[in-house]
């Protein structure tokens, strides 16, 4: 029998762009949910701090604390044996100063089994991203639409600022991250970023041309709750499946058809 695949690792997810291999990146926030995704083969799983809105029901991202996002990467790294687990660092918990920073980032490496973080940020977040990779942390950054920025930004909205997310995209990679998110940017944008950074672009709402693409796994389950953002694609329509199967368990149960002689122990 051939040995499984090894899990995959920072340099060789970094090394994937040179080889011309596209990457796939789905999100997770369970042991059962990271399981089924790591079985399908996908290159990376992110923790993100979208569980604020997908699981806890909040309206951005900002209410997820550090010991919550801690407590679901656990979860996650428990189930994964072949992709690379990233975890997104909440807000603030990268913004109390560079020793605080490494502390916090250290706390998610050493209590959930990932092997990277990821923090919003390019040219403003250099520093802290050059202390996270000098004290053995992998960074992947984030640029474009910050979901952690959403009061200073007024919305959800696409940028479109070429320099200004070139430069950032430029000095994430520069300070020492292995990759970068590009959210929500024009698709000759998000091209732009990808051809003049050699780190891998991971693109949501930012065209095809990035070196790889990343989305909710409730929106590709199609199990979205509230607003569904143009750039996602469901693949399943879950959420009727799951009414659907509710429904007549509720039904069956008050006809008595649940449980049958099939169900029971003699």
């Amino acid at each position: 029998m051939p040995n499984p695949p090894k899990q995959l690792t920072v340099p060789q997810f970094a090394a994937m762009k040179g080889e011309g291999r596209r990457i796939t990146v789905l999100t997770a926030y369970d042991y059962p949910t990271a399981r089924l995704i790591d079985q399908a083969g996908v290159e990376a799983i992110l923790v993100g701090d979208s569980l604020s809105m997908v699981v806890q029901g909040h309206s951005n991202t900002l209410p997820v604390s550090l010991d919550e996002m801690i407590y679901h990467a656990e979860m996650v790294g428990r189930a994964v044996q072949h992709a690379l687990v990233v975890v997104d660092m909440p807000f603030p918990s990268y913004h109390l100063g560079l020793h605080k920073a490494i502390e916090n980032a250290g706390r998610i490496l050493k209590e959930t089994r990932c092997q990277a973080v990821k923090l919003e940020g390019g040219v403003d977040q250099a520093p802290t991203i050059a202390a996270l990779t000098s004290a053995g942390i992998p960074v992947m950054a984030h640029v474009g639409l910050r979901p952690q920025s959403i009061h200073q930004l007024g919305g959800y909205r696409v940028q479109r600022d070429k320099k200004q997310l070139l430069a950032d995209a430029v000095a994430a990679e520069n300070a020492g991250a292995f990759a970068v998110v590009v959210e929500c940017v024009p698709s000759a944008i998000a091209a732009a970023i990808t051809k003049k950074v050699k780190i891998p672009t991971i693109g949501i709402g930012a065209g095809p041309d990035c070196d790889g693409q990343v989305l909710v796994i409730n929106d590709v389950l199609g199990i979205s709750s509230g607003y569904v953002p143009k750039f996602v694609k469901a693949y399943a329509k879950l959420d009727g499946e799951i009414t659907r199967a509710v429904t007549a368990f509720r039904d069956e149960v008050r006809t008595k058809k649940f449980p049958g002689p099939e169900h029971q122990y003699e």
